[in-house]
């Protein structure tokens, strides 16, 4: 059972399916990928009847030539045309939208909110797909349907009904599309709010404003093609055989090349040894494994910026007796502070650093050493290195160690952000910012004629809060499962629950639907993979990668019900209830969405000639400035930081824990209980400790235990029955899964630097379970 000190109602845990067996942990001792991934696939398409569908869709993911750009991760597409670029979450991640099961009225009919809350997480996405508009009936206690102008009508009525535009909030998740993702925004803007919290306040938050400050761009600056050229990658904080598993083939194919990949990472994931990539059939077929390691660090949670700043002392040092160490060319031609950053590496004592990172000095000393070997180094990063207190100082100080070598501006070198979402840079790029920039704001004025506010909005944290005080009234979720993806989940239902209208715009049933405002509207979307019928013709949509580049998505299949709406559609819906004078052309907008791009290449800074370019074979890249050795910072150059190293050793008797996903999971759709490179089944409820602090708290191998968690502001949550995983993890760490563990952290421990849930660096305590 879960608690919230501030909520005192029960929480449901159970999120994947009910397990079958008993629970397993046997360590996993196999290559990434290769035949377990297809033997997984294979059950998986057998489990949703779609061995002949599935395949189908497959096969023509990811191609200009027709098909679809997965919705699953941010992994750019293959820039050699490799049509078999495909991985085992998207395979199943598009499965599990084109399932046949469906959602409709009689369901609806056949149960109360009531009793769908007592279900699982898993259960509700089972059920299908959602098939028309439905409205909460408060006197029944059941989604009844409504038809679209109805409902549009309700959402327009209650927000012109408020007294303040800041009374409504707007979020997104990574899965909507770049048109969408411009409408959206532009009605929030119209109706005069910068209320635009998105996923990206909980993930990546830190790295764009670690990489604005120390370069002037929010993005990193590297392609797929300087993956292929780079002598040296640095992967940290990232479990890419999960995330972005088709980075394993960058992987594998810069060990063939020779060149040195170092992973950084408590827990040395499977993606962190060896792979056979799927689509590499002779590999296949003779069981022939691929490096996609050469160094394995393992530092304490949050230990990350003391590595790279020891690796940059041990850079400076050899520099004394080597000047090439150096690139003080560029150092002097395209940088500012160094004298300071040098001067604080120096003055940083290595008995310090070896206890802030976990690891001993000659582990750091090796890390710098392939460092300083490599002519092209890429640093690449994700969640593990964003989600604490000190997030962007970390990510900042991986910039600082580029700019000693010069891995900026050069092919094969750079920083390299790795997004999870389908499109969630895309969001971003695309106006869904709470913080938006005068001059973004300014070419979007000029380009629509709206004035839009100019009085930043509320994130994620800072909305769940207005929400449960009653200043936000009404939220309108666009894609994603807000009520489990944010933290402290108790607070986060209570939020929900107080707004007087809550929206939700999906494909499925999830936790989002059950926890809702007094009034409440779910708004069936299509699917990617679904055909855009519009008075002009199919559409198509596009979405950015993780590395810049734009391309368009052509959904193939047959709706799952004739009743759906696009995403742009339902936004035009929202924007002409709520704004009835309006004159935006909402309308013709959606008849034909290369009027929509006309627009958002008048309005979006890199989006000239848009319709035309995202067209070309593989789609643009959106120009990085930093690449070119432009640097829209104050200094106009590339800026070294000099944050102190923070003190993040846990406290005795407690544990610094991570949350993270399993394998079997993407983002919070769970599809079963297992976590094969974990070596778990028939689990989800646990916690991975290091033995060593297992035995000195007396907790036997697959033992319950209680989990408290303490925040910031000294209160406490609670996780109980949980079941301690002995593995290989530093002594004073510990991890597990969200979003079950979501409600461990509390809604006021965020980052100070990001205003991130630092949701990596909990403070816990870990005991034997009680009776």
């Amino acid at each position: 059972m879960s608690i919230d000190d501030e909520a005192q109602e029960p929480l449901e845990p159970r999120v994947g399916p009910v397990p079958e067996d008993d629970p397993e942990f046997r360590p996993y001792r196999h290559p990434a990928a290769g035949w377990g991934a297809a033997r997984s696939v294979t059950r998986f398409l057998l489990e949703e009847r779609a061995l002949v569908d599935g395949p189908r869709a497959i096969m023509r993911m990811n191609h200009e030539n027709g098909g679809f750009d997965c919705p699953g991760c941010a992994w750019p597409d293959d820039t050699k045309g490799l049509h078999l670029d495909i991985c085992e979450n998207g395979i199943k991640h598009v499965t599990w939208e084109m399932t046949r099961k469906r959602v409709d009225r009689d369901f609806f009919a056949a149960h109360a909110v009531t009793e769908l809350a007592g279900w699982s997480d898993y259960d509700l996405e089972n059920q299908g797909r959602l098939t028309e508009p439905m409205v909460y009936d408060a006197a029944s206690d059941h989604y009844v349907p409504i038809s679209w102008k109805d409902a549009f009508e309700l959402v327009g009525a209650t927000l012109r009904g408020l007294d303040s535009p800041n009374r409504a909030a707007y979020y997104t998740s990574g899965r909507l599309g770049n048109e969408a993702t411009f409408l959206y925004q532009l009605m929030a803007r119209e109706l005069g709010t910068n209320n635009l919290p998105d996923c990206s306040n909980m993930c990546h938050e830190a790295s764009g404003r670690a990489l604005q400050a120390s370069l002037g761009t929010g993005k990193g600056t590297v392609d797929l093609k300087d993956w292929e050229s780079a002598d040296a990658l640095f992967i940290l904080g990232v479990n890419a055989a999960s995330n972005a598993p088709r980075m394993l083939t960058a992987l594998a194919e810069a060990d063939r090349r020779g060149a040195r990949i170092v992973h950084v990472n408590p827990l040395v994931e499977a993606a962190a040894t060896r792979t056979i990539v799927p689509h590499a059939f002779t590999d296949m077929a003779l069981f022939r494994t691929t490096r996609t390691s050469t160094l394995n660090l393992q530092p304490r949670i949050g230990g990350d910026m003391a590595l790279l700043r020891g690796m940059a002392k041990a850079v400076l040092e050899k520099s004394a007796s080597d000047p090439k160490a150096l690139d003080v060319a560029f150092i002097d031609r395209h940088t500012a502070g160094f004298e300071e950053y040098r001067a604080l590496c120096e003055a940083t004592p290595w008995e310090e650093l070896e206890r802030q990172s976990g690891l001993s000095r000659e582990d750091i000393l090796e890390a710098a050493r392939v460092y300083g070997e490599a002519d092209r180094s890429i640093v690449s990063w994700c969640l593990g290195l964003t989600q604490h207190e000190h997030g962007v100082d970390t990510v900042r100080e991986i910039v600082n160690l580029l700019l000693l070598r010069g891995n900026l501006g050069r092919e094969g070198a750079g920083p390299s952000p790795v997004r999870g979402h389908s499109n969630v840079q895309g969001n971003r790029t695309c106006g869904i910012d709470h913080r938006p920039t005068d001059a973004f704001l300014d070419r979007l004025a000029d380009a629509c004629g709206i004035d839009p506010p100019r009085e930043h909005g509320l994130d994620t944290v800072r909305t769940i809060r207005a929400m449960r005080e009653g200043t936000v009234k009404v939220f309108v979720g666009m894609g994603g499962n807000f009520a489990l993806a944010a933290p402290d989940t108790a607070a986060t239902y209570a939020a929900l629950r107080s707004c007087d209208l809550t929206v939700q715009v999906s494909t499925k049933l999830n936790r989002s639907h059950v926890v809702h405002g007094r009034a409440a509207l779910i708004l069936p979307c299509l699917g990617r993979t679904e055909k855009d019928h519009q008075r002009r013709g199919v559409q198509s949509t596009s979405v950015e990668d993780s590395m810049s580049m734009v391309h368009l998505s052509v959904g193939m299949k047959r709706p799952a019900s004739p009743h759906l709406l696009s995403e742009p559609a339902i936004v035009a819906g929202m924007a002409r209830a709520a704004l009835p004078d309006s004159e935006t052309p909402w309308d013709w907008y959606v008849e034909d969405y290369d009027r929509i791009r006309d627009t958002m290449a008048e309005a979006l800074e890199g989006f000239e000639d848009f319709n035309r370019r995202v067209r070309l074979p593989l789609g643009f890249r959106i120009k990085q400035p930093a690449r070119e050795l432009v640097f829209l910072t104050p200094s106009g150059r590339a800026e070294f930081s000099s944050a102190a190293l923070p003190d993040i050793v846990p406290e005795p008797g407690t544990l610094a824990l991570g949350t993270m996903r399993s394998h079997d999971q993407w983002n919070t759709t769970i599809y079963s209980d297992n976590d094969r490179y974990r070596g778990v089944k028939n689990l989800r409820t646990l916690v991975f400790m290091n033995r060593a602090d297992m035995r000195e708290r007396g907790i036997a191998d697959m033992g319950p235990v209680d989990i408290t968690s303490t925040a910031k502001d000294g209160s406490s949550r609670f996780l109980t029955g949980y079941t301690a995983i002995p593995y290989d993890i530093p002594r004073g760490c510990a991890a597990g899964y969200m979003p079950e563990m979501n409600v461990l952290c509390a809604l006021g421990d965020y980052s100070t630097q990001s205003d991130q849930p630092i949701m990596k660096h909990l403070k816990v305590t870990v005991v034997p379970a009680a009776g």
